[in-house]
């Protein structure tokens, strides 16, 4: 039943962005861009752990997986301004994402950061 609360909840938050940005593509932005399944995320593995060494791993790795997300929101619309449609921009976004996560995780591990 957790579960189902849990999906129910994260894909409400889901359908409100996309049904704000489609009148108010700010808002909606800001909406999204706001770390709500971060911070749902930590709420469900508190509520299941209550292990706050877990949490510090978490939230932890979260930030560090955070910044190699963030020119994927760059590069898509730079992309389609020059004419690539959106799937096009999307699936380069995400590949150039993992690639930069790779990269994260190999630069991670050499400074002694657990991820």
């Amino acid at each position: 039943m957790f579960f189902v609360l849990k999906a129910a909840l994260s894909g409400i938050i889901v359908a409100v962005v996309s049904t704000v940005a489609r009148r108010y593509p700010g808002f909606g932005a800001l909406i999204a861009s706001l770390p709500l399944i971060s911070i749902l995320g930590m709420l469900w593995l508190w509520q299941e752990t209550r292990d706050p060494v877990r949490m510090e791993a978490h939230v932890g790795a979260t930030f560090w997986y955070v910044i190699p997300s963030l020119p994927m929101f760059l590069l898509i619309p730079w992309m389609m301004r020059h004419g690539i449609p959106f799937y096009g921009a999307l699936a380069v976004g995400c590949g150039v994402t993992i690639l930069l996560y790779g990269l994260s995780v190999w630069c991670a591990g050499r400074m002694s950061i657990g991820l």
